[in-house]
């Protein structure tokens, strides 16, 4: 993975999160931008499958665990749509900050990866 794309993964991940955490604790409802901002750290970890997909065929495959790569990239995946959807589903502001949660846990995984990806885990 490249070093510069995760940094901006994981700061992207934690503006999100937080951006959600403090409008749901201000009281606002999801807004578009609060779904935006998630459906972005989304885009991004679609973009990160596909470079997970081919850097093995490159010659660059995880140095770590593959099982708990995919894992966490998986994982990863699937807590901003379920964020997402259980907002648009509520409608209300726990749901918004249930939402920068799942952003700011993404960040946390999408690190994990990077360490996994590059440096021998024990």
């Amino acid at each position: 993975m490249i070093l510069w794309f995760t940094i901006a993964q994981v700061a992207i991940a934690v503006a999100a999160g937080l951006f959600c955490v403090i409008a749901g604790l201000a009281g606002r409802r999801p807004s578009d931008w609060t779904v935006g901002a998630l459906a972005l750290v989304e885009l991004l970890l679609v973009a990160q499958i596909v470079v997970a997909i081919i850097a093995p065929l490159a010659g660059n495959p995880p140095t770590g665990s593959p099982l708990e790569f995919w894992v966490y990239l998986v994982s990863a995946a699937l807590l901003p749509l379920a964020g997402v959807a259980w907002a648009l589903l509520e409608r209300s502001r726990w749901s918004t900050v249930i939402m920068g949660i799942a952003a700011l846990s993404v960040a946390v995984m999408v690190w994990r990866m990077q360490v996994i990806w590059t440096v021998q885990v024990a």
